[in-house]
Order: C-alpha cells, then sequence, then structure tokens
C-alpha cells in the first residue's frame, strides 16, 4: 500500500508559518503595551515624589514653583501615555483576533489531517486483515488438497 500523504499539506504549513507570525506580532503588541504601562508607573511614582516634597519646609517659592512646573510636566506626558496606551490596547486586540483566526485556520487543517489519517490506518488495517484471511484461507487450502493426494 502507498505511505500516507496529505494533499494539503503545503497549505497547513503556510498556515502554520501565519500562526507563528500572529503569534510574535501579539507577542510584540502586548510588549508595547506593557512597557507603555510601566513608564505610566514610574511617572505616577515621580509624580507622587515630587508633590511630597513640593511644600517641603526647606522650599522657597521657586523651589516650590519648579516642583510645580515638574508636575504639570509629568501630568502632560501621563495624558500622551494614555494616548498611547489606548492605541496600543487596540494593536493588542487586532493582533490577538489575528493570532485566534490563524490558529482556527490551522486547527481546521490539524483536524483535517487527523482524520484522513484515521481513515488511512483503518484502509490499511482493512487491507492486512484481508491480505492475512487470504493466506490464512490458502493454507487450508493448501492443507486440504495436501490430504487429498
Amino acid at each position: 500500500m502507498k505511505r500516507f500523504s496529505f494533499d494539503p499539506e503545503k497549505i497547513l504549513k503556510l498556515r502554520l508559518y501565519r500562526e507563528q507570525e500572529a503569534e510574535a506580532a501579539l507577542g510584540r503588541a502586548v510588549s508595547a503595551l506593557t512597557a507603555i504601562e510601566q513608564r505610566l508607573d514610574v511617572i505616577a511614582r515621580e509624580r507622587f515624589r515630587s508633590a511630597a516634597e513640593r511644600f517641603a519646609p526647606e522650599n522657597g517659592a521657586a523651589e516650590i514653583l519648579a516642583h510645580e512646573r515638574y508636575i504639570q510636566r509629568l501630568d502632560a506626558a501621563r495624558e500622551e501615555l494614555l494616548k498611547e496606551a489606548a492605541m496600543a490596547a487596540l494593536r493588542v486586540e487586532e493582533a490577538r483576533s489575528e493570532y485566534i483566526e490563524a490558529s482556527r485556520d490551522r486547527k481546521v487543517l490539524d483536524k483535517l489531517k487527523e482524520r484522513r489519517q484515521k481513515e488511512y490506518r483503518k484502509a490499511v488495517l482493512a487491507e492486512e486483515v484481508k491480505t492475512l484471511d487470504d493466506i490464512a484461507g490458502g493454507a487450508v487450502v493448501r492443507k486440504l488438497m495436501g490430504e487429498n493426494l
């Protein structure tokens, strides 16, 4: 019997490659979002520190004003990062949906391949049983013919 071959094997490989690329893109998008969130965390800590130091007894009016301006810059940077985070979250969702779609496409072909392999194994087994039956039947006939001689 001929060897098992899956005709759409090349398509399956392409879909697996597409899934891997989509997974990598999702990883990059999540990484970018995480980096933005970490920068937001740093800004929040820095803002808290500066606000706590702003009215320290040793600070004069110039230092208080400098802290105030620094806090305003941090707030502006935070707003920009929040916009970037929203865009990055959208990119993550898009990348996630592309990954899910690519994964689903590959799984469909995997299941088809598995089903075809089962059918192939069943056919091979049936052919082996038939061959063994023929061999066993021939032995019986030879034995009977041997007794009749």
